[in-house]
């Protein structure tokens, strides 16, 4: 499974949108349908699957997924 696809697929849990129906556009809240608390709770299953740390600077101004997979690459490669 590719790390795109892992990352969806934990995007699923917290939506009713399939990993595959998925676009790097689409927006967490707006598109997603992700509350405030879905979105923090999201964010600490990526830290812990991917083993990362995010600042919460960094992750408030995330809103797509495109951005959150930029982010999740740009932290693994600074790791």
């Amino acid at each position: 499974m590719t790390q795109e696809m892992q990352f969806k697929n934990i995007v699923a849990q917290y939506c009713k949108t399939a990993p595959e129906e998925m676009t790097n556009d689409m927006r967490f809240r707006e598109d997603l349908g992700f509350s405030s608390l879905d979105f923090m709770s999201f964010l600490g299953e990526l830290e812990d699957t991917f083993d990362i740390e995010l600042e919460e600077g960094d992750a408030v101004q995330v809103l797509t997924i495109g951005e959150a997979l930029e982010l999740l690459e740009r932290l693994q490669e600074e790791a």
